[in-house]
């Protein structure tokens, strides 16, 4: 079984991910991570030097890959890969999906610390930023909320959020 968790920038994907691993013995992928050591460039860096079109087609590559040669994973998605190609699609035919949904308070401070490592963010202000969330979550949701199940991070512990994805997945 392959588990892929979905949902915005910030709302918890890494850190649910390493604990979810933990808790059922299975190997971890974080997507962006991987990209960025096959091609040893972070994904700012990619982002600046390559542009996005180019990243999502690396994305695309790298998750078909992934969902095709691994068993028993975490795979923890970046927050715009559900939203490209048919990217949904093959996830949901290729793993259990789980959209870990955050308000946009929630989201707004949890990004608002982080805006240096996230290049669709690094240049607006805090001031705009929750109106940036609230767009790119509005046109982001329809696919986040194709995934097969859907779990409430706000204001919860994180083992509380695992345990949930657990019982939600009957393991």
């Amino acid at each position: 079984m392959i588990i892929s968790l979905v949902g915005y920038m910030g709302c918890g994907k890494s850190h649910i991910s390493k604990i979810l691993s933990e808790k059922i013995n299975f190997k971890l992928i974080d997507l962006d991570k991987e990209i960025s050591r096959r091609n040893k460039l972070t994904i700012p860096e990619i982002f600046e030097k390559k542009g996005e079109i180019y990243f999502r087609k690396l994305e695309r590559e790298t998750l078909e890959e992934i969902l095709a040669t691994e068993e028993n994973l975490i795979l923890s998605l970046g927050g715009g890969t559900p939203v490209y190609y048919n990217n949904m699609e093959i996830i949901n035919n290729n793993s259990k999906s789980i959209f870990l949904r955050a308000s946009i308070g929630t989201l707004t401070e949890r990004l608002s610390k982080q805006k240096e490592k996230r290049p669709l963010i690094a240049n607006i202000s805090d001031e705009n930023l929750p109106e940036f969330i609230a767009k790119h979550l509005f046109e982001r949701n329809e696919f986040y909320n194709k995934a097969l199940i859907s779990v409430n991070t706000d204001s919860r512990e994180p083992q509380d959020i695992v345990d949930e994805i657990v019982e939600k997945l009957y393991l």
